[in-house]
């Protein structure tokens, strides 16, 4: 280490971070219990220069520094208290990540030198170990890059979300080079790109991209983190999923820009409601050396409240979290090009101090009215990992969530373990739902499946989990999986059981992505994708988790199914309907949903409350449905009959009467592989029809005359 340079000029607080001006370097971090903060300037060999920052505006130290430039690594070192009981571990002897930082270069090599105490984490002194060499550093970044192209805008109604991993979708694809294999080139690749096109999804949501770091519990045991949920930078770039060393920003932008130009969104899955700090006894890496009270969530004795499962909990009434966050989506919105974010354990966010959950909280307040963010997609995961946290419905008007109920319900439906009652409400919109509080059906995100569980190959396929692989005996992920093997535990040659798993499959991708609301689909389960009985491998970065891309015939059956249902869902604007169903005369002369029981009549109220019922028709009027073209006119379509029948024999239903329409063309038939109607003919009204077990019809009745 050299001696502290001199006095640097004095500069502004904001934009908080390092950012390039007046021939240096402008450094600006928060601390409101900070007595001195030094930033270090890292060279060769890891060779040491502390500047102090003597400015103070606003609890935020700043200073401009002569003479730095762009791909100057540095950290923050902290002189302050260090009083565990008051939550305050100030201790210069850390290094640490700038919360601002927009690249970040490094992993944690030696966890024991990031303690920030000696003994216990409550009641030891201070660590003197010096932690540079063993942490991750902070890089100066230029601004720019190139070009993100321009925001598709889907409408939410026209919205079809594909949940994937940055590194898992591309680690294997025989088309992308090797090089790029697993990264944000991979994923712009022209081969990926069009796979998404003539998919036909218009968004995808990736995992976490924000630096990340490997939990202690991982380190400890050799393992890493996969999925991401573990963040220690929220305004940089993952680098490890770069091409090219120092190249992430510029290789993110490329990537927002391919998919721009293909009309394809960008989402982000962000984590705002923990660190990967962990626990009081974690690592201090950053944001509890600059100032725990103010980021984290304390008890009165200075420990940690966990409310996310992961060891801390962010503060969202914090005015400085509150900045942070609004200030990490806003980077993101603008300069990266993103089109919006899903917030992961969203409850977290509004519970100021750990209390209750409101949805005027002061951080979900600010990002609602922020006039950047408040343009952008936004998706709140509405739990966290307690019994207060789980708020489906209960957020504010600008959010749509996570449906977990939908995803419950369609599951219990199609094993046959729930009746009709709840279901009806998930396939028109989930009005019970979202409906009280002023928001449309596309609030609702509709999702079976997730990166958080089974694959939907493994829903048909397994009963329980099969988690040794991670590496926790087996005790970690989820035991209410609601799932079904169809009569066998894994993997099997029984061709009935495979036929029947095929079938299932459909039925849950037909029910998806036919019900009013946003569907959002997993990568790779249109692929037949497995993890082999696996519900967590969130720290498997191998084939467990990544995308098999070889073709089989079960493969591209299912593959030409979900195209053919996607492709269904955007030509027809009343399956899609931006206004909740509400029982308003059409054209037709009845209204604009109807529910019908298997023999032919509308369903009665004794009938919604008989558990034993497995079948049901869904009749949408298309002829005044309420979808618009993008310049706003209104579109007419023709009317739709879904039937859904769930019993394990066949059955009989018969078609509605002339009223609802002169005639009825089966258009999907998830008795099919690829779901093409057989026999391949046209019914006439009040027509009796048989289904067989396990399957689901659509039907559509022409709005005009033959």
């Amino acid at each position: 280490m050299t001696p502290s340079s001199p006095r640097p000029l004095p500069g502004h607080p904001f934009p908080l971070g390092a950012h390039p001006e007046a021939g240096g370097v402008r450094f600006s971090v928060a601390s409101s219990v900070a007595d001195a903060v030094e930033v270090c300037l890292i060279g060769e060999g890891d060779v040491e220069r502390r500047v102090e920052l003597t400015e103070r505006t606003f609890d935020v130290w700043h200073g401009v520094v002569p003479g730095v430039t762009p791909g100057q690594r540095y950290g923050f070192r902290v002189h302050g208290p260090y009083d565990p009981a008051r939550g305050l571990r100030c201790n210069p002897t850390k290094l640490l990540v700038d919360p601002y930082a927009r690249r970040i270069e490094g992993t944690v090599a030696d966890l024991g030198a990031t303690r920030g105490y000696r003994g216990d984490p409550m009641t030891g002194a201070p660590s003197r170990i010096d932690s540079l060499g063993s942490v991750p550093l902070s890089v100066v970044t230029s601004p720019g890059g190139p070009d993100t192209g321009r925001r598709p805008d889907v409408p939410f109604e026209e919205t079809v979300i594909y949940e994937l991993h940055v590194r898992g979708f591309t680690k294997l694809h025989p088309d992308v080079p090797k090089d790029q294999r697993g990264t944000y080139l991979g994923l712009a690749h022209p081969a990926v790109i069009d796979y998404l096109v003539r998919l036909g999804v218009t968004a995808v949501e990736l995992l976490p991209v924000h630096t990340f770091a490997d939990e202690p519990l991982l380190l400890r045991s050799g393992r890493h983190n996969y999925w991401g949920y573990s963040t220690l930078g929220f305004l940089a770039p993952h680098a490890a999923y770069a091409c090219r060393r120092g190249k992430e920003v510029e290789e993110f932008r490329t990537m927002v820009a391919a998919l721009h130009a293909a009309g394809i969104e960008v989402i982000l899955d962000v984590v705002y409601n923990h660190t990967c700090e962990g626990p009081v006894s974690g690592p201090t890496v950053s944001l509890r050396g600059l100032d725990a009270p103010a980021y984290y969530l304390l008890d009165d004795a200075g420990n940690d409240i966990d409310l996310t499962g992961c060891g801390n909990t962010v503060n969202p009434g914090s005015p400085a979290v509150v900045r942070l966050v609004t200030d990490s989506m806003r980077y993101f919105a603008t300069e990266m090009g993103v089109d919006g974010f899903r917030l992961d354990l969203a409850s977290v966010l509004g519970r100021p101090d750990g209390g209750p959950f409101t949805p005027d909280a002061p951080l979900l307040t600010a990002i609602t009215t922020d006039p950047i963010l408040s343009t952008r997609k936004l998706i709140a995961e509405p739990w966290d990992a307690t019994g207060d946290g789980y708020r489906v419905g209960g957020f504010g008007v600008h959010w749509s969530e996570w449906n977990g109920r939908y995803r419950d319900t369609t599951r219990d439906f199609w094993r046959g373990a729930t009746g009709l009652r709840d279901l009806a409400y998930r396939l028109s919109g989930s009005s019970d739902l979202y409906a009280a509080n002023r928001r449309r059906p596309w609030a609702s995100i509709n999702f079976i499946t997730a990166h958080d569980g089974f694959t939907l190959r493994d829903l048909v396929s397994y009963d329980h989990k099969h988690n040794h692989e991670n590496g926790e005996h087996g005790a970690d992920g989820t035991n209410d999986n609601r799932s079904w093997n169809s009569g066998v535990e894994g993997e099997t040659t029984d061709p009935a059981v495979l036929s029947l798993r095929d079938r299932q499959a459909r039925n849950l991708l037909t029910t998806l992505l036919l019900s009013t609301g946003t569907p959002m689909l997993t990568a790779g389960d249109e692929r037949w994708r497995t993890q082999h009985g696996n519900n967590n491998p969130y720290c498997l970065d191998n084939q467990t988790s990544w995308l098999d891309w070889t073709s089989t015939p079960r493969t591209d059956a299912l593959l030409a199914f979900t195209r053919n249902l996607i492709s269904l869902r955007a030509a027809s604007p009343a399956l899609r309907q931006p206004e909740f169903f509400d029982g308003r005369p059409t054209k037709s002369g009845e209204p604009d949903l109807v529910w019908f029981r298997p023999d032919g009549t509308p369903m009665t109220d004794p009938d919604w409350f008989d558990e034993s019922r497995r079948t049901l028709g869904m009749w949408i009027d298309g002829t005044e449905c309420l979808s618009h073209t993008r310049e706003g006119d209104p579109i007419a379509d023709d009317s739709w009959l879904l039937i859904v029948h769930a019993g394990a024999d066949p059955t009989t239903f018969t078609l509605p009467d002339p009223s609802y329409g002169d005639r009825f063309i089966p258009t999907l038939d998830t008795n099919t592989l690829q779901g093409t109607p057989t026999p391949q003919t046209t019914y006439a009204p009040s027509t009796q029809i048989s289904l067989p077990p396990r399957t689901a019809l659509i039907l559509r009745a022409p709005r005009d005359n033959p």
